[in-house]
């Protein structure tokens, strides 16, 4: 149970801030693109009350840690995207698709950043200074990897081309318009397909080697 409650108060914040900046990054562009509706509806906001799921925010990544799953990740409620008012048709929703997972690859490498400058801090004289920094910078340091974990692994299930994810738009978004009218129409079974990948363990052997070269570049 104290291993359960430590790796939560490490993973909470930077699931939280993972899922949220990913889904007002959505939001943004699509403004960018014409479509007010996310800032409308309050939705361009770093307030987690407007964003939270229950279930894909707390429940979800809770279970899967509490588990011991070798993928952690969660969502927060999509944002309200009217892809009738972006610019540039299929392409503007491709490139709301785009920004989610952008956002993710973005935090991570600002959270290596930390992560590098946090061991370069520990491994200096500055701690026996400073006795209430070395009791905090084990905790960040271990908080930034997650972080790094946490927004890879949002960064590269968002992109596998299946609708709903970002992939399966961005691939709609590119696709000439009779194959991408095909192709959408798999996004009733998107999530069912998705599920089934992820408990078959096939996702996990797929991804895995992608998910390794990107946090082994970031912190080793």
């Amino acid at each position: 149970m104290q291993e359960i409650i430590k790796n939560f108060s490490i993973y909470f914040i930077p699931i939280m801030f993972g899922v949220i900046i990913h889904e007002v990054a959505h939001g943004w562009m699509a403004e960018k693109l014409g479509d007010p509706t996310a800032r409308v509806m309050g939705r361009i906001s770093l307030n987690p009350v407007v964003h939270v799921s229950l279930f894909g925010t707390i429940i979800l990544p809770a279970f899967l840690l509490i588990m011991k799953s070798p993928i952690l990740f969660g969502w927060a409620k999509p944002v309200p995207v009217d892809f009738n008012r972006l610019r540039h048709g299929r392409k503007g929703m491709a490139m709301v698709a785009v920004a989610g997972p952008l956002s993710n690859f973005i935090i991570a490498a600002l959270s290596a950043i930390f992560y590098h400058l946090l061991l370069f801090v520990g491994n200096t004289g500055i701690l026996k200074a400073v006795p209430l920094l070395s009791k905090l910078i084990i905790p960040l340091i271990l908080m930034c990897a997650a972080s790094v974990n946490i927004n890879i692994i949002l960064m590269v299930l968002n992109l596998i081309p299946i609708p709903p994810l970002d992939g399966g738009r961005i691939v709609v978004g590119l696709l000439p318009e009779e194959q991408a009218r095909l192709f959408a129409s798999i996004e009733r079974y998107g999530m069912i397909i998705l599920i089934f990948l992820l408990f078959s363990n096939l996702l996990g052997k797929i991804i895995s080697p992608v998910l390794s070269f990107f946090i082994n570049f970031f912190i080793g």
